[in-house]
């Protein structure tokens, strides 16, 4: 028989007002076109059409004019080609020219699901058994394109879940290009990503051990000029879009955490960023830092990603590398063990591993940790999130695809002091999809990224058929005793 399990009243469910301002361009003889076509209105003319739009759009946007004289701004090399002086338009041509190369995009008009839960940095102004808490969110919109989205929450005293609801704007980040790259971790992953061997010998010959992003880029531009070949000029923009995949993001400090979207930014993740698995990461020293595994899907390839934060503001993000980061499905333990940072991973699509690490972002010896053994998981186990401690060992949340493609969650019990041992699993699965939840965009599924204990209970967000959200409850206690009971 199954665990007793309380699913909870609340639901959350895709918006699709919830839209966002970005760049749209064609191509440089279109946008050419366009820019010549406002360049011959008046100036009356030009604010004849864009003041009706800023009052429009200033109702759904927090800051229209300035999203509109950034896009503006990334066309600076096309006003120089057409002997347009940038610098001289008037500030209603500039907008008038942005709001042409912006198109509103709903990010969660197709699905709102896999959620992932962590204690909010901030727990003040609470009552006793009260926990102020962040979940993050796969969020979809048209395409099929995925981004991380937040909510904030409140679990009282009795374990009730109360959503905030979302603000009324959505903000993309600032992107800065600050890192310092290590050329031989670059070019190690360079070449998983299959770009053409000769272009990268040559580029790694002309960079120091430590470069930066700017001096990259110059010399990938340098020698895309000298190059004729089409498909060889497309292997140095593939350089450039690996080194976009390392960048740090900034929000305003006037945007509540429900504004913030963090949308696919470089080409190796230009189809969807997925699955964020946060975590509360504790340090030797007692400070904590959020983390948060990812996968970047480029359209053909996967890169697994991580991200860190210690506020919601501001965000750094990096590829990883290694043997060990080859497939999706990465859950960061919530702190080292025996000194090792310690990662879940599903290099082979089908089996649970293992890994220790001396780098947090570089993971090699995976080692296999489960492998399906019900029914309920013959096709693929995989982790929900990282694994919880308590003092009977790390639960980990994993999730079981069985017939007819119908995903569960269940539960496993690993070893305190050592992880790789598997002290108990569930027998039966802990959640399976019930007739209201079996519907969906991606139906007879239900998925975790990450889960967390309050008043002693398991608390487990769950996507229903990649389509909205909900949550369900079991007492630890219980818990712990069926999986003991249960053992391997």
């Amino acid at each position: 028989m199954r665990l007793s399990i309380e699913r909870k009243p609340v639901r959350v469910n895709p918006d699709p007002k919830r839209v966002i301002a970005r760049f749209f361009f064609n191509g440089n003889d279109r946008a050419k076109e366009v820019i010549e076509r406002v360049m011959e209105l008046t100036e009356d003319e030009a604010f004849g059409i864009i003041s009706p739009l800023l009052q429009e759009y200033s109702k759904r946007h927090r800051n229209i004019t300035r999203v509109l004289n950034r896009h503006c701004s990334k066309l600076k090399n096309l006003f120089e080609e057409l002997n347009i002086d940038y610098d001289s338009l008037t500030v209603y041509l500039k907008l008038l020219i942005g709001s042409y190369f912006t198109h509103e995009y709903s990010i969660e008009s197709a699905a709102f699901f896999n959620p992932s839960i962590i204690e909010d940095p901030d727990q003040t102004e609470l009552e006793d058994g009260e926990r102020r808490v962040i979940i993050s969110f796969r969020a979809v919109g048209e395409g099929h394109i995925s981004s991380i989205t937040f909510r904030r929450a409140l679990i009282d005293r009795y374990n009730n879940i109360t959503v905030i609801p979302a603000g009324s704007y959505i903000d993309e980040a600032e992107i800065v290009r600050n890192a310092v790259y290590n050329k031989k971790l670059f070019f190690d992953k360079a070449v998983i990503t299959q770009i053409n061997l000769d272009v990268l010998n040559e580029i790694e010959g002309k960079l120091d051990h430590h470069f930066e992003y700017a001096n990259l880029r110059r010399i990938l531009i340098d020698s895309q000029r000298l190059q004729e070949d089409d498909m060889k000029k497309l292997e140095y923009d593939k350089i450039l879009w690996l080194a976009d995949s390392y960048y740090e993001i900034v929000f305003s400090m006037d945007t509540d955490i429900s504004d913030r979207v963090i949308f696919p930014i470089s080409e190796y993740e230009r189809k969807g960023i997925e699955d964020a698995r946060f975590v509360k990461f504790t340090n030797d020293d007692g400070s904590s830092v959020y983390y948060a595994t990812y996968t970047a899907y480029d359209g053909a390839l996967i890169m697994p990603k991580l991200l860190q934060t210690n506020d919601f503001y501001n965000f750094r993000i990096m590829p990883l590398y290694g043997d060990g980061a080859q497939n999706k499905n990465l859950a960061l333990f919530p702190r080292k063990i025996n000194g090792k940072y310690v990662m879940i991973s599903r290099i082979d699509g089908c089996n649970n591993y293992i890994m220790y690490s001396d780098k947090i972002n570089i993971w090699e010896k995976p080692v296999q940790l489960q492998k399906p053994k019900f029914s309920w998981e013959f096709v693929q186990i995989g982790n929900c999130g990282s694994p919880i401690e308590t003092e009977y060992g790390w639960l980990m949340i994993t999730h079981g695809v069985g017939p007819m493609r119908k995903y569960v969650l269940s539960v496993s019990l690993l070893k305190l002091d050592d992880p790789a041992v598997e002290i108990g699993r569930l027998k039966e699965p802990l959640l399976v999809p019930n007739s209201e939840e079996r519907e969906g965009y991606v139906p007879n599924v239900i998925y975790s990224c990450g889960s967390i204990i309050h008043n002693d209970k398991l608390i487990i967000p769950y996507g229903l058929s990649d389509y909205s959200t909900s949550f369900a409850e079991v007492p630890v206690g219980a818990l712990i005793e069926r999986l003991l009971s249960d053992g391997v």
